[in-house]
């Protein structure tokens, strides 16, 4: 399998060495009865920790897409990615195309009918949208029966369960689902002939396939081009002014393309022109895109943890203000202040120059200078729970009528989903 080219596709010349980076992702097979394959499970091979050997989260889904260069990697096939229940929350799921992806859905660490059902509401959404929906076996215990209905497929470990148990849980899932069953570990002859002879018709493990390696080449664009581009979107600028953003950086232009172009974006011909990416993915996502790559920068010349606490910041606000039931229009500009909270330090330039910038309504100006408004008292919520300063914790909570509670629950799903975006 060849690796993807590093070079600048918009205008044709090389990227220099210093603007790339690599990122290994595995892929295995998932093939059906006439061992053909239907889909890939993505792998994050980049980190050496051996407790890290899958894909944890849809972000892994987003990188792909996004930089890998999808032919090579899944080409028109379905992508399986590994998830948590905090990944499934947040905008960087509208960035690929649902109908490409099957989200694997854990088991909840204690399966009480309230947790099972609280968690029914998103999972119930993201079907809706078009994504497909796998679980493991677990699933088809009697607690678990609320998201039984939204499984489009049932994974069955064979390292796991003893052959009587599996053909129990396979008859069960037949009877009582319109599931695709997927056997995974599949490692000999003699597994294979099992569970294709009790009617599994899909099939994942070494027996067919090893995971392949793919070296993904990242490109990481200018922050200074990155900034332009967020503040034209802010100003709702028109294509052309966009495209010229574009133009300028190689980095941001293959970026973008590459995700635009990817199978997971659900496009039916190639976008060859940042006119037609600009207008085919639409403001709303070019900023969230925008301003998570902006964050993530690995060149910025500041450590990767300031990004992260910014991500941090911009989700924990997003969420309280969503339990505060703040308009939309508000919630989305606490999102805004939060990961614009640290362009000082990422920028190496006070505040009110970084917002020079950068084009903000006055409401996030106000929040980011003065920490006034409703959005300036979230931020200073926000700190406070970075800070372990108990004062002001107490303080900004009373201010803003919000229980404890409702903030440690915030701040651990801002934890959780921000760690997705970390390298």
């Amino acid at each position: 399998m060849s690796s993807t080219s590093a070079t600048g596709i918009a205008t044709g010349a090389p990227t220099p060495a210093d603007q790339t980076s690599a990122t290994m992702i595995a892929r295995q097979a998932i093939v059906n009865a006439q061992h053909l394959v239907i889909g890939y499970e993505l792998f994050n091979r980049s980190r050496p920790e051996p407790t890290h050997t899958a894909a944890t989260d849809v972000a892994l889904v987003f990188t792909a897409l996004s930089h890998a260069g999808t032919d090579e990697l899944v080409g028109k096939k379905l992508i399986f990615v590994n998830c948590t229940h905090e990944s499934l929350v947040g905008g960087h799921l509208e960035l690929v195309d649902p109908e490409k992806v099957v989200l694997e859905i854990p088991p909840l660490s204690h399966a009480a009918s309230e947790e099972v059902a609280a968690r029914l509401p998103t999972l119930a959404a993201l079907r809706a949208r078009g994504f497909h929906l796998a679980f493991n076996h677990t699933v088809l215990q009697s607690a678990y029966n609320p998201w039984l209905l939204l499984a489009d497929y049932i994974k069955f470990d064979l390292s796991l369960l003893a052959p009587d148990q599996l053909a129990v849980l396979i008859n069960y899932a037949q009877r009582h689902t319109q599931a695709d069953l997927i056997a995974e570990k599949v490692e000999t002859a003699q597994q294979y002939d099992m569970v294709s002879s009790q009617g599994v018709q899909m099939f994942q493990g070494y027996w067919f396939a090893r995971p392949a390696l793919v070296r993904a080449k990242l490109v990481s664009p200018g922050q200074s081009s990155i900034l332009e581009l967020i503040n034209l979107v802010r100003k709702q600028a028109s294509t052309e002014q966009i495209e010229e953003v574009l133009k300028k950086d190689a980095g941001l232009a293959f970026n973008l393309m590459r995700l635009i172009n990817s199978s997971g974006f659900g496009l039916a011909r190639e976008i060859t022109s940042f006119r037609q990416a600009v207008m085919l993915m639409g403001l709303k996502k070019l900023f969230r895109w925008a301003a998570l790559l902006l964050t993530t920068s690995r060149h910025s010349g500041t450590p990767p943890s300031v990004g992260q606490t910014a991500v941090v910041r911009g989700r924990l606000m997003e969420l309280l203000a969503l339990e505060k039931k703040l308009p939309q229009d508000e919630t989305d500009q606490a999102f805004v202040v939060g990961i614009f909270s640290l362009l000082d330090t990422m920028l190496g330039m006070s505040m009110e120059t970084a917002l020079g910038l950068v084009s903000v309504p006055p409401g996030t100006e106000v929040a980011l200078l003065h920490n006034a408004g409703v959005l300036g008292h979230l931020l200073v919520l926000a700190k406070a729970c970075e800070s372990g300063d108990d004062v002001a914790f107490d303080n900004a909570a009373t201010s803003l009528q919000m229980s404890s509670q409702q903030i440690n629950n915030a701040h651990l799903q801002a934890l959780a989903w921000a760690d997705h975006f970390a390298d």
